[in-house]
């Protein structure tokens, strides 16, 4: 899945006269999209832009590294859906909130939110997927809202294709089920 620009902001970022300018386009190329994978993580927003500049920080700090086996855009994914990951794991420890003590928060969040948006039953896919572990919520996410395919989430994610397909099926089940009890 490249971008039309990758192979411009690639020769941009990896000439030390461009590399500002090729880290900018990369930024406004992707902001947003990484943007809502976060935030379909962490849901609040102030936490998704946090989450979101560390992406992106990261990413600078890191570009030397990119090969190109990959598009920026599953490159880019990958860090932000491991910084998602961390920053859900460090909330939790910082809080010392249990898992339940945590998801209620979220849900506190999104019963009193304005900025969520939708209407009630994306509110309640919202409440439901809040129960699956973040590393199911996560595939779920990738596969079901961003459209991604199961090899386009193993190469994000480093996970095969066979245990993403079992762990998206077990969300599936369980948000069925939560459905079918409300």
């Amino acid at each position: 899945m490249k971008h039309d620009g990758d192979q411009e902001i690639i020769q941009l970022i990896h000439n030390p006269q461009s590399r500002d300018l090729g880290f900018r386009k990369l930024i406004l190329a992707y902001q947003k999209r990484v943007y809502h994978v976060v935030r379909r993580m962490v849901l609040i927003h102030e936490d998704a832009d946090d989450v979101t500049q560390n992406v992106f920080i990261k990413a600078h700090k890191h570009i030397g590294n990119f090969q190109g086996q990959s598009s920026l855009f599953t490159w880019l994914y990958r860090i932000a859906t491991n910084e998602s990951l961390n920053f859900l794991e460090k909330k939790k420890k910082r809080n010392f909130f249990s898992i339940e003590d945590h998801q209620e928060k979220l849900l506190n969040y999104l019963d009193h939110s304005d900025s969520m948006d939708g209407d009630s039953i994306q509110l309640l896919l919202q409440k439901i997927l809040l129960t699956l572990p973040d590393k199911q919520r996560l595939v779920f996410h990738l596969k079901y809202q961003e459209e991604l395919t199961y090899e386009q989430i193993a190469e994000i994610t480093g996970t095969s294709v066979g245990a993403l397909k079992a762990s998206y099926h077990h969300a599936v089940k369980k948000i069925e089920q939560s459905l079918r009890d409300e």
